[in-house]
């Protein structure tokens, strides 16, 4: 992400997609009856017979003569035959994936476009290859993990919430992941992030004293002309200037984000029990280390506050400690999660224009829904009762918040949430709410309650579907500029990406640090396609430039993408509740309440 900031697809057979698996049923008759007098049996038999072949020859006479019925040399035989007969017999039913299955594929996609170091033969993006392939400094291998945008930095605390989002929809969603052939796929992202995440700090430690928060620099409000990773235009392949390594010693909101991510990535990995147990161990240890050195990873004039400068860290102590409760069982986590006093501190109590706001530097509103799915499905009861119930309230109210008949936030005349109040880069918040607003549709539906109250009225879980839905909508093309903000999706959509990789050609030409600056100025469009990016989006008024050298509206990022993956992953399937369906157990893997808690409230009541 620039300063300022608070085409490869690749090849599916569609038609395998949500294809219903076609029994051929045969009716049995059952012949009998009294054995009639002079009945020739052995006559009928013969002109049973007889019928029967002469069907059998027509139907393989008009087989032969259809055209559409041809099939390849190769497969003349009985085999195939027999397969073109049954083909004909029973009609395959093929189902085109909707929209949203459509743009989760291709959305996963930005993430192999923004991987560093040696990419995996299988990464599908032909104008990337291996880079900062140094990463790091004598001793400490930093090679790995994301860049962050359209520079080549990779900061650690925005890829941690990018990777945290992704576990938490892989955790709710995998059966829709698997349905749309995705899970292997988004669990390879969320490993490569994780593997790096591990690399930032002494991860078989009990016990650390700093993290390796960032690498690559790119501050250039001085003027200063040193290439770095926002003066230099060129392809990550080609970077040869200094990439510093920026370390934290007292950084409790990147520790505990940290946490989140590699404990989240546990639960998604709970299969694989060592990788599983290793990435609980360096969450905990993280967890410790933000709790025993408490400080924000961006003060004191650290370079990250130009570009993610962390308000606080009291929501990432909540966020943390959930994460960890469920990857764990440990209620000691538990304990704190419900703290009344860091509930207050996090601005549960507060409210003010940032509350409901789920994004990379706020996460009090995705830990106050972590919480209520506990108390509706698990309901733990005394002692966390008392702030399960009112994070359960607060729920409510962020999604009533949500809702168009309220106005809590305004709206564009095309419909789009003004989440950020009208401020640049708006599309990374509505999304964080659109997969908060389904999930906590899909929560109440799998709980057996139908809705929620807004003062005394009182709303279906639809209308929560409703409002994600018209939101994706607005962002895949349902805007009065009828533009795809995801580039790869229909027919218009930003073509001059911010983004140093995609706008510059793979021609085997190594262009200097300014001299790629040509590619950055030129009207033409990118040569590469960023297939699943999306970018920063319109302004308060729905406008849109479509320029590469504005990056509050084309540039895309981790964050948002991850975002935009988790929202498109909970709205996608056909209708019906298989589509609503989400996992309720395996969040609770390790959660083992104790029978002496006394149980909260029982079923919902109209």
């Amino acid at each position: 992400m620039e300063s300022n900031a608070p085409d490869d697809d690749r090849s599916r057979n569609l038609n395998d997609f949500d294809e219903p698996n076609l029994d051929e049923t045969q009716e049995s008759r059952l012949l009998g009856g009294r054995k009639e007098k002079n009945v020739d049996l052995g006559r009928k038999i013969c002109a049973t017979i007889l019928a029967a072949a002469f069907v059998v020859g027509v139907i393989t006479l008009i087989i032969q003569i259809d055209p559409r019925n041809q099939t390849d040399s190769s497969h003349d035989n009985n085999n195939g035959l027999i397969a073109s007969i049954n083909r004909k017999a029973i009609p395959r039913i093929q189902h085109q994936p909707d929209n949203y299955t459509q743009a989760l594929r291709k959305a996963l996609m930005f993430f192999n476009a923004q991987r560093s170091g040696p990419l995996p033969k299988h990464n599908n993006i032909s104008w990337r290859g291996n880079s900062g392939m140094k990463d790091g400094f004598i001793g400490t291998n930093l090679v790995g993990g994301f860049y962050d945008g359209g520079d080549a930095i990779k900061f650690n605390f925005p890829q941690s919430f990018a990777m945290t989002m992704l576990s938490w929809s892989v955790i709710e969603y995998s059966a829709k992941y698997k349905a749309a052939g995705e899970l292997n796929h988004v669990k390879e992202i969320i490993k490569w992030g994780s593997d790096y995440l591990l690399k930032t700090f002494d991860s078989s430690a009990d016990t650390i004293d700093r993290i390796y928060a960032q690498v690559g620099t790119g501050d250039t409000s001085d003027g200063s002309d040193t290439p770095n990773d926002h003066y230099c235009w060129m392809r990550p392949e080609d970077m040869d200037y200094p990439r510093p390594v920026y370390e934290c010693h007292s950084c409790s909101d990147l520790a505990a984000e940290m946490a989140a991510a590699l404990a989240s990535a546990s639960i998604v990995f709970k299969d694989n029990k060592k990788y599983s147990k290793k990435l609980v161990h360096g969450a905990e240890t993280l967890y410790k280390f933000a709790r025993d050195r408490r400080g924000r990873y961006s003060a004191g004039g650290a370079e990250a506050s130009i570009f993610y400068n962390s308000t606080s860290y009291w929501d990432e102590f909540l966020w943390g400690a959930t994460w960890l409760y469920y990857a764990t069982g440990n209620t000691s986590y538990l304990e704190r999660a419900t703290s009344r006093v860091l509930a207050k501190h996090a601005g549960a109590f507060s409210g003010g224009p940032s509350y409901g706001v789920l994004s990379w530097d706020n996460k009090l509103a995705g830990a106050q829904v972590l919480l209520t799915r506990l108390r509706l499905f698990l309901s733990p009861g005394y002692p966390y009762e008392d702030m399960l119930s009112t994070f359960h309230n607060q729920t409510n109210y962020i999604m009533c918040a949500y809702l168009p008949v309220f106005s809590d936030f305004k709206r564009t005349k095309g419909g789009l949430i003004q989440l950020n109040r009208g401020a640049t880069q708006p599309l990374q918040f509505v999304v964080n709410a659109a997969f908060l607003a389904t999930l906590y549709a899909d929560y109440l539906d799998a709980s057996g309650i139908p809705g929620f109250y807004c003062g005394r009225n009182f709303y279906s879980a639809k209308v929560l579907h409703d409002f994600a839905k018209t939101q994706i909508d607005y962002i895949l093309g349902k805007n009065p500029r009828k533009m795809s903000y995801m580039v790869g999706f229909g027919q218009n959509y930003p073509k001059h990406v911010h983004h140093r990789g995609a706008s510059i050609p793979k021609n085997k030409i190594k262009y200097s640090c300014d001299g790629g600056w040509e590619w950055k100025i030129t009207k033409k469009p990118n040569p590469n396609t960023i297939v699943g990016a999306m970018v920063g989006g319109p302004d308060k008024y729905d406008g849109f430039r479509d320029v590469r050298t504005n990056y509050n509206y084309t540039e895309p990022t981790l964050a948002g993408n991850a975002g935009l993956v988790a929202a498109l992953v909970a709205l996608s399937g056909n209708k019906g509740k298989a589509a609503t369906t989400i996992d309720i157990e395996t969040m609770f893997t390790k959660v083992h309440l104790s029978s002496q808690m006394v149980p909260g409230p029982g079923p919902w009541k109209p």
